[in-house]
């Protein structure tokens, strides 16, 4: 007698939930952090380009190519789920990058105000990806996309590790040296 089964209840809860309310809203905000890393690797480089301590170029430059791997991962996760990548227009994520400009337009170059300006911009828009990746792993995960999990918690590692980076580089020097400015 054989003791082991598959369980088919995750296939059909996914094909279930393919057509609710919660899988649509689900779709519609991968679309909306779409369109933010979309538009975040656009707008780090400026950054990058208006900081002055070399630590805090090197992490917009890294975190810059980390994005375009954000991106292509949401690719792979619509390819999962059926979907065409589209990106619907994230307000959140577009007022952060306005903000963003602001400080750069706000600050002077060459100051380590600036930079720890530019921190608690680049971490304000981490903060906002760490809360939208964590419940959408978590949305995936309730749904059954088990594929999807995996892909949406190695982004969401990725972006705490990048706002834990620009706490080090921000406590290690430049807050110290904005405060004496």
């Amino acid at each position: 007698m054989n003791t082991t089964h598959t369980n088919p209840q995750p296939m059909a809860r996914e094909k279930q939930m393919k057509n609710s309310d919660f899988h649509k809203f689900f779709i519609d905000e991968l679309k909306d952090i779409y369109w933010a890393e979309k538009h975040l690797v656009k707008a780090l480089p400026k950054m990058q380009k208006a900081a002055t301590s070399k630590q805090l170029i090197a992490a917009f430059e890294k975190h810059t190519a980390e994005t375009d791997t954000h991106v292509q991962t949401l690719e792979k996760v619509f390819d999962l789920l059926g979907e065409k990548a589209t990106a619907k227009k994230c307000e959140a994520m577009e007022g952060l990058l306005d903000e963003a400009n602001t400080i750069i337009d706000d600050t002077d170059k060459g100051s380590m105000v600036r930079d720890a300006a530019l921190i608690l911009a680049a971490q304000k828009v981490e903060h906002y990806e760490i809360g939208t990746y964590g419940t959408l792993r978590t949305f995936a995960q309730n749904m059954g996309h088990t594929e999807v999990v995996k892909l949406l918690q190695k982004t969401l590692d990725n972006e705490k590790a990048t706002d834990v980076a620009l706490t080090k580089i921000a406590e290690k020097d430049i807050n110290a040296e904005a405060s004496e400015e």
